[in-house]
């Protein structure tokens, strides 16, 4: 059987904040472990960070799944925020245009401490 060409963790810092550290590659195939990674099990989270830290590439289903949900963070008055991207990764977003209407941060901690 072959692996996950993504992983995802969760974890809920003590002030709250979720983040959801991924690794591999976001694609149609993948797309799904993406948006349910972004799914919460309970109560949303006031602030949701992303961490792309382990992320190699990202194509438009990527891209459908983080509009999708920025759209639901602020409908909600949530935010979701992403972090420690690379290129190629970082390219796309920028291309899309999304680096324009999500907060990118250089690094988690960086997110974290803001």
């Amino acid at each position: 059987m072959n692996k996950p060409l993504l992983t995802s963790a969760r974890t809920v810092t003590t002030r709250g904040v979720h983040i959801v550290t991924l690794a591999g590659e976001i694609d149609n195939t993948t797309a799904g472990i993406f948006l349910q990674a972004l799914t919460p099990d309970g109560l949303a989270a006031q602030r949701t960070i992303i961490d792309f830290h382990d992320v190699t590439f990202m194509d438009s289903s990527g891209i459908n799944v983080l509009i999708n949900a920025n759209n639901n963070a602020h409908a909600a008055h949530q935010y979701l925020d992403l972090a420690d991207v690379h290129p190629p990764v970082s390219e796309v977003l920028h291309i899309v245009g999304l680096d324009g209407l999500m907060r990118i941060y250089t690094t988690l901690d960086q997110a974290l401490n803001t």
